[in-house]
């Protein structure tokens, strides 16, 4: 029997197993079952810990249709909590290894355990290789299959983002499905609809790689804000709200992409055993 642990960071929602013992990562068979809503336990994805020298573990992130991602930053902070929780020495810091590097986070206890995390995320890059020619692309026009065409910019927060400004989120559900797989993208993408609050930030939607519709993306929120600012829609160093539909990240990106923070709560749902 195997213990699994339940954690959600604003409704997006993650299968977490802690590996370091066995060094045994998950297959693709295994997460469809567990992310399986009706099924399954039910989850967005599986989050396996790795052991990881220098570390307090890798995380690896598996999408529900079993593809494994680069990075999450909604599940970075799930695993911080439950590393942090199961150790008792409650650290204020903490260091992960992902698909995107090993990134720092900074940890807030309150009554209940870790209330909230903030994750150094890295720099955004506008010239990874998330495009055939590299990049960067930015305020350019992506073509669909039937020829229409929106502006997007392409970022990368160890994963591909491509985030459209102008498409409210309403349209998330019905150009998601085409743009994730858009020939840009070799890889496929997550894809970000972005409008402006009233109350100052933005509204976010995300159409997420190999998911589908979530109700809150880290690296989305991050790379919508790195779009936004770059267009001067939002400021550079400081924090920057973005309302998903589970609820609100906060963001903040270095006037140079050298550094993006992410600041967001993270529960604890339930803990199980697998057969």
């Amino acid at each position: 029997m195997e213990t699994f642990f339940k954690y959600q960071g604003l409704g997006n929602d993650f299968v977490v197993l802690d590996r370091r013992e066995s060094g045994q990562d998950v297959d693709e068979a295994l997460t469809r079952r567990l992310c399986d809503r009706h099924f399954g336990i039910g989850a967005d994805g599986v989050l396996s810990i790795l052991p990881e020298a220098g570390t307090a573990g890798r995380m690896v992130v598996h999408n529900a249709d079993g593809s494994v991602a680069e990075m999450c930053g909604n599940g970075l902070r799930c695993v911080v909590k439950y590393l942090a929780e199961h150790d008792p020495k409650q650290p204020g810091t903490l260091t992960v290894a992902t698909g995107a590097g090993a990134l720092a986070c900074e940890i807030e206890w309150g009554e209940a355990g870790v209330q909230r995390v903030t994750v150094a995320m890295g720099p955004a890059r506008l010239e990874a290789p998330i495009l055939p020619h590299g990049g960067p692309f930015v305020r350019k026009v992506i073509l669909s299959d039937q020829g229409t065409g929106q502006l997007g910019t392409a970022v990368s927060m160890g994963n591909p983002h491509l985030v459209l400004l102008d498409v409210p989120p309403s349209e998330a559900g019905r150009l998601g499905p085409e743009l994730e797989v858009h020939s840009f993208f070799p890889q496929r993408t997550n894809v970000e609809f972005v409008r402006p609050r009233a109350a100052g930030g933005l509204e976010v939607a995300v159409w997420e790689r190999g998911v589908g519709l979530t109700l809150a993306c880290g690296t989305g929120a991050c790379a919508a804000v790195v779009a936004s600012a770059l267009e001067g829609r939002s400021p550079f160093d400081q924090w920057v709200p973005v309302q998903l539909p589970g609820g609100v990240l906060d963001i903040k990106v270095q006037a140079n992409l050298g550094q993006v923070w992410l600041r967001g709560p993270v529960r604890f749902v339930f803990e199980g055993h697998l057969p």
